[in-house]
């Protein structure tokens, strides 16, 4: 947690005006870290941040991109259909307090993509967030098997029956798209591996 504020400080230094009191940036960090680890998380947590944001600085992103990185699972209830819309909303609400206003359009509308992960081919920082969002999918076999499981608790209070119907419609979606990664390097080492797990879970639902 003290990496990820610092992570928040470092980025922040540069998006907020000169002179900005660092409490209140620390703050909002603090806040952000806070919604990451609420207890109902299971997968959309901490730990998926950090792996979000470490994609982002592989590949090499600008300050939108991290910055919708830290917010766009900010707010996240299992049980709500707007999730990213009102990570967005939070967005505005945030940037504007902290004096970076400027930003918040273009942060918004990256964390709004995270709800279809279609983006426009020539949309540079949606395409990087989204793959980065998706990094989880061509993990090992068995870090991919605790992804899905830990889904499966975050949604535990959705029969089986539904969780499956609803779970394999998530998993055609992903699978229908014309390429999970959309940045040649991310599509190179991560498509095939994606795609087999997400056929292979999918096939355990049948």
């Amino acid at each position: 947690m003290n990496d990820l504020l610092a992570d928040w400080m470092r980025l922040m230094s540069g998006v907020v005006p000169p002179g900005t009191d660092p409490v209140v940036v620390a703050t909002a960090g603090r806040d952000l870290l806070d919604r990451w680890s609420e207890s109902h998380r299971r997968y959309h947590d901490v730990e998926h941040l950090a792996d979000v944001l470490s994609t982002v600085d592989e590949v090499g992103a600008v300050a939108e991109v991290r910055l919708a990185a830290w917010y766009h699972d900010a707010v996240y209830d299992p049980r709500a259909p707007d999730n990213e819309e009102r990570s967005a909303r939070l967005v505005v609400d945030a940037l504007s307090a902290l004096k970076a206003g400027d930003r918040a359009g273009e942060v918004a509308r990256l964390v709004r993509l995270t709800a279809t992960h279609d983006p426009d081919p020539g949309d540079l920082n949606g395409v990087l967030l989204c793959d980065a969002d998706l990094a989880v999918l061509a993990r090992p076999a068995d870090r991919y098997d605790r992804y899905a499981a830990a889904i499966r608790e975050e949604y535990r209070h959705v029969p089986d029956d539904a969780f499956r119907a609803g779970r394999a419609t998530v998993l055609r979606h992903l699978l229908d798209l014309p390429a999970l990664y959309r940045t040649p390097e991310l599509r190179e080492r991560w498509e095939a591996a994606a795609r087999a797990n997400l056929r292979r879970e999918l096939d355990a639902l049948a």
